[in-house]
């Protein structure tokens, strides 16, 4: 019964201690800018006169939402399902959410040690042989002592709850890491299947002007012949065509070496990860990409919300060492019995009990906990200053990233006409030069214009791709709009 009523007075301790130290917690407001770029973000980019699909020109819609699944908009079943495999296998997302159900059960155990009785029980047996002078001769008795063990220290000021709030901003935080690590990992897998296709085009193209130069290396050969060029002139085109299949190792190095970064960002190893065959031409741009408001951002960035979260831990440990100067009150009781014989046990005459309460109040540490609360007032500010940071740089991602996809379209447009220029170039030149109307030279330098401005186009056209995958990360990747995500 006294313990009941040590319980209800401790809990009633608890409900009238409502006062919290420290520094209460508010979202940092958004920052007071209307746009991303110091110039006027264009409607549209210009569109290429490529293949529909890589020169198409891309509309922007302010304040348009970004959809969970924004790889879809690629329209590439193969890309899909490697994302799908992707995010199943990943070691980094299983860490990720073991750290979420770490800081989960460190709340848990917060809350059952700081806010809740503690109970024990203890059985403790002892036989004993004792000698009392005068009395007699020395006897031999045994104790038995069944107890219950109730301690309680009540929150007066608030320090267990701050560091309650503390830990359950590190859930978050381990929340938002979990959603940089999936936004991570979705938009690798992309840009590494766009550098794949992209790479496979270049090998490709590079294989087609080495027939190209092949060929002409016959021509040169018959016309040699004939007497018509010198020995000169065929030295030179055996050295350009050896040296345009010098070309293709290191493509093909890079290749292999993007296949394997794609195998292990599946999570599988390179040896046996079977992938499919990426092109280009296979996959669809966007026309439409959403551009979200400034004031949006921080809200949507999982690196500016993991910051935030580390923000109010570091909040929430200023109200912990605040408290840490004020007294605080410890409760405590025990109930058992006592008895010689175990068949005395339990018995109403031999209940024994006790209970005490403690007030402990710091008078001289050394200025200790002082320190530490300067100390936790720093690390605030450092929190503060690092978020700030977050937020600068996750507007230069953006900014950089709007940039890159205005001027990789004009630059795909550039890249476009200049490899048409140059195939028409080389074509009159080699029509020419058959015919001995031109220098051999002349033949030289439009094979290697069209070589090098065949290639530029296929890498612009992968920027493409890149640039816009690269938005939606910048953007936050709409993980909100997720099923499991929405409120």
């Amino acid at each position: 019964m006294r313990f009941l009523c040590l319980f209800v007075i401790s809990i009633a301790s608890t409900l009238l201690s409502s006062c919290m130290v420290g520094p209460d917690f508010h979202t940092p407001c958004a920052p007071h800018v209307t746009a991303y770029t110091s110039y006027p973000l264009p409607k549209k980019t210009v569109s290429t006169p490529a293949d529909g699909k890589l020169g198409v020109a891309q509309h922007f819609v302010k304040g348009r939402d970004i959809p969970a699944q924004w790889w879809s908009v690629f329209h590439s079943a193969q890309l899909n399902n490697l994302i799908r495999i992707g995010l199943a296998n990943s070691p980094n997302i299983a860490a990720a959410r073991s750290a979420i159900r770490q800081a989960e059960e460190t709340v848990n155990a917060q809350i059952g040690t700081a806010f809740l009785p503690q109970v024990t029980g203890q059985i403790s047996g002892q036989r004993q042989r004792s000698f009392t002078p005068l009395i007699g001769p020395a006897s031999i008795v045994n104790v038995y002592n069944p107890t219950v063990n109730v301690t309680y220290s009540p929150d007066l000021f608030g320090g267990a709850r701050r560091e309650l709030e503390s830990l359950r901003a590190q859930v978050d935080y381990s929340d938002f890491q979990l959603e940089a690590a999936f936004l991570t990992l979705t938009s690798n897998i992309v840009i590494t299947a766009v550098n794949i296709a992209s790479l496979r085009g270049q090998i490709q193209a590079t294989q087609e002007i080495i027939k190209l130069q092949e060929n002409q290396l016959k021509i040169v050969k018959r016309q040699f012949n004939l007497g018509a060029v010198s020995g000169a002139d065929v030295l030179i085109q055996q050295t350009q065509v050896a040296q345009t299949i010098a070309t293709l190792p290191p493509l093909q190095q890079s290749l292999e070496q993007s296949m394997n970064a794609l195998s292990v960002l599946i999570g599988e190893f390179p040896s046996e990860s079977c992938l499919p065959d990426f092109n280009l031409k296979k996959l669809t741009l966007p026309a439409v990409l959403p551009v979200s408001l400034p004031s949006s951002l921080v809200r949507q960035r999982p690196d500016i919300r993991a910051s935030e979260a580390l923000l109010q831990a570091a909040s929430g440990q200023i109200g912990v060492a605040t408290a840490n100067l004020y007294p605080q009150i410890n409760l405590s009781g025990s109930y058992g019995w006592g008895a010689v014989t175990p068949s005395g046990l339990f018995a109403y005459q031999n209940v024994v009990w006790n209970y005490m309460g403690q007030i402990l109040q710091p008078i001289f540490t050394g200025g200790a906990l002082r320190a530490k609360k300067r100390g936790a007032v720093a690390a605030f500010e450092q929190a503060v200053a690092q978020y700030k940071q977050t937020v600068l740089q996750a507007f230069q991602n953006v900014a950089d990233t709007l940039g890159a996809l205005k001027n990789d379209a004009k630059l795909l447009r550039i890249q476009k006409e200049a490899e048409d220029t140059a195939r028409q170039s080389l074509v009159l030149s080699e029509s020419q030069f058959n015919l001995g109307g031109t220098s051999y030279l002349v033949l030289l330098v439009a094979q290697r214009q069209y070589q090098q401005t065949k290639i530029n186009r296929i890498q612009a056209e992968a920027a493409r791709f890149i640039d816009t995958a690269t938005l939606f990360r910048a953007l936050g990747g709409g993980w909100w709009n997720r099923e499991e995500k929405k409120v």
